[in-house]
């Protein structure tokens, strides 16, 4: 641990040394002078008895610059409630958030502070300095030089010990990267990049043992102290070495203060309530077995009556109550902070941003290549060198619905590379980076060209084998079609996987949809016979159906079968009006499906159409959705 703390305290000098060179400050919070909570209540109905119940109750509490302030109780507590309503993510039902003893806007509070989630929503295919690099372009603004964007990530690469991590890749599933306690380090470095004034962490160590939850919270430690940094984290039950870096802890229970104050205080408080500290014996652990009153004990809960009965009756309150009150009687005006990029630059930031991942991330794209390819194979070899012959029509139409059809089920394939896009998004969101708008705007930007990719390399391979017709117009209306049926089904995961984000649900609804438009789409049944009810809710609005008819059509508008000749007699299972000479136009065979040329630039416009609602109804979902 001396030469970690001597590493640590090597990153952090050479930080202070970068920013006296630039010229520039790292953080900007020298204007909050203090974050307090009055009374804050948080009331919701109970779902049993639907009566009124306070999940937090009159909680109040003031944190300066420096200082780090540990949010503690058992599961239930009301400290994720504290902590979120603290953020200004949860509106409460009584009681004030005060920032320099005044009521600011959602605004000022979005702008002042910044929140780590639980869990470390990374893009694992970008290394740990790309990482914080477009955090800066994505945060900082328009006014904040490249360089010194780029100064501040390095500085926070160097103050959180990552200089040998620097070109590591965060880590994905089958990709491996950094360790869990360096990626909390990552996820927390994120956040600092613009200098917030108040840094909220949710349960900043979950996940880890006690050395990297010390080692990660030591760091941020640090961080607080130099820069003059509040630090609010809830946080469960961390080591004695662990608390021992906080400055103050608010124990909660059943949504009421037991205690607040400072962690040197804890023990003097407890044993005043003849409930004193046993000898090596963490203190987190025993205030939570004070306070956890899960398992019903009488004994519990009349000892948690008087830990509430003594904190109500103690000094410690009134005191907390005039520090509040002489705060709010010397209010100070927060500093208004610059714009974030315009959307035109996010957008581009963004782009750049998601390219990277779909080109290094194997399950973005790739597999998907890779998996198109082999069905290309085996349709080739499968449905190999058919002939322009009556007994070789069916095949051609089992091709062109397999071809088309299976393309855009295998969709499904993109719905985890979209969730996690979606993770990154909605925090990014709830610190104010950027909205949904640009976020799909990107997302459809960046998925074009590997669409594109997909949809050439799998008519390369299938066109030619299967012997489609032979003609280069055709060749490539089939890849319009096909690019087109890609970007539809696409367009489709990310409407239900923005519905329901979660990758079992998400997939499932996905290969159903599909499914049924596989059904209605006119191969399996054709039209003339469709039931009305399918025909008239479910086909017109089933884009698999619109990229059939136009395959259909560039396949037989303008080729010609041989009929099957049986001793000398020629028999055409199509009439048309070469039957005469013993052959298929085949136009005969676009007729029985019902399927008039000269149609395929509305069938375009309405797929368009399509992919216009999908992708509209996706960004609806997506803001109004707030996680």
């Amino acid at each position: 641990m001396p030469d970690d703390a001597a590493k640590r305290d090597s990153a952090v000098a050479g930080e202070d040394v970068e920013k006296q060179t630039s010229g520039q400050t790292l953080f900007l919070n020298e204007d909050v002078t203090s974050l307090a909570w009055q009374d804050l209540t948080v009331t919701v109905n109970d779902r049993t008895t639907q009566a009124p119940r306070n999940i937090l109750d009159a909680s109040s509490g003031i944190v300066r610059p420096g200082q780090m302030m540990a949010l503690m109780g058992p599961s239930g507590s009301g400290k994720t409630t504290l902590l979120n309503t603290l953020a200004q993510r949860q509106t409460p039902t009584h009681g004030k958030v005060l920032i320099n003893g005044a009521e600011c806007p959602l605004a000022t509070h979005r702008a002042v502070s910044s929140f780590v989630e639980q869990e470390d929503t990374l893009i694992g295919s970008l290394t740990v300095e790309e990482t914080l690099k477009f955090a800066a372009k994505l945060s900082l603004p328009s006014t904040v030089s490249k360089t010194e964007a780029y100064s501040r990530a390095s500085s926070l690469i160097a103050a959180f010990g990552l200089s040998e991590q620097r070109r590591t890749l965060i880590g994905t599933p089958i990709q491996k990267g950094i360790s869990g306690g360096q990626k909390r380090r990552v996820s927390v470095a994120t956040h600092l990049i613009t200098g917030p004034r108040v840094l909220y962490l949710d349960e900043p160590t979950s996940g880890l043992d006690s050395t990297a939850s010390f080692e990660v919270m030591s760091f941020i430690r640090d961080i607080a102290k130099r820069n003059n940094l509040i630090v609010i984290a809830s946080i469960h039950q961390p080591s004695t070495k662990t608390l021992e870096l906080f400055s103050k802890v608010t124990l909660l229970s059943k949504g009421k203060t037991c205690f607040y104050g400072g962690v040197s205080e804890v023990d003097q408080y407890f044993r005043g309530l003849g409930m004193e500290i046993p000898h090596l014996t963490n203190p987190s652990e025993h205030m939570l077995d004070l306070t956890n009153v899960d398992f019903g004990s009488e004994e519990a809960q009349t000892r948690l009556d008087i830990i509430f009965e003594g904190w109500k009756n103690s000094e410690r309150p009134h005191d907390l109550a005039n520090e509040i009150k002489a705060l709010s009687s010397h209010q100070a005006q927060v500093t208004p902070v610059a714009a974030r990029p315009p959307f035109f630059s996010q957008v581009l930031t963004l782009l750049r941003r998601a390219f990277i991942k779909s080109y290094r991330d194997l399950v973005c794209y790739w597999v998907r290549v890779a998996m198109y390819m082999g069905l290309a194979i085996m349709m080739g070899t499968v449905w190999l060198r058919l002939s322009p012959t009556q007994e070789h029509i069916q095949p051609f139409i089992n091709a062109i619905f397999f071809g088309s059809a299976f393309l855009s089920f295998m969709a499904v394939a993109y719905v985890p590379a979209f969730l996690e896009d979606r993770a990154v998004f909605v925090k990014e969101r709830a610190n104010g980076l950027y909205g949904p708008t640009a976020f799909l705007v990107t997302n459809f930007l960046v998925g074009l060209p590997f669409l594109f990719l997909i949809a050439f390399l799998f008519s390369v391979v299938s066109y030619w084998l299967i012997d489609l017709r032979p003609d280069g117009g055709a060749f490539f209306t089939w890849i319009m079609w096909l690019f087109l049926d890609l970007i539809a089904a696409e367009s489709l995961v990310v409407l239900v996987s923005s519905i329901f984000p979660n990758f079992v649900v998400a997939l499932a609804l996905v290969a159903f949809a599909n499914g049924l438009w596989m059904s209605v789409g006119g191969f399996l049944v054709a039209m003339p016979v469709l039931n009305v009810f399918w025909k008239y809710v479910f086909h017109y609005i089933d884009y698999q159906a619109y990229v059939f008819q136009g395959m259909m059509v560039n396949e037989f508008k303008d080729r010609i079968y041989d009929c099957e000749v049986q001793n000398g007699q020629c028999f055409c299972m199509y009439q048309s009006a070469l039957q005469k000479e013993c052959k298929i136009e085949g136009r005969a065979v676009l007729d029985n499906y019902d399927y008039a040329p000269g149609r395929e630039g509305k069938w375009v416009g309405i797929l368009i159409g399509i992919i216009v609602v999908y992708r509209l109804l996706g960004w609806l979902v997506t803001y109004l959705k707030k996680t």
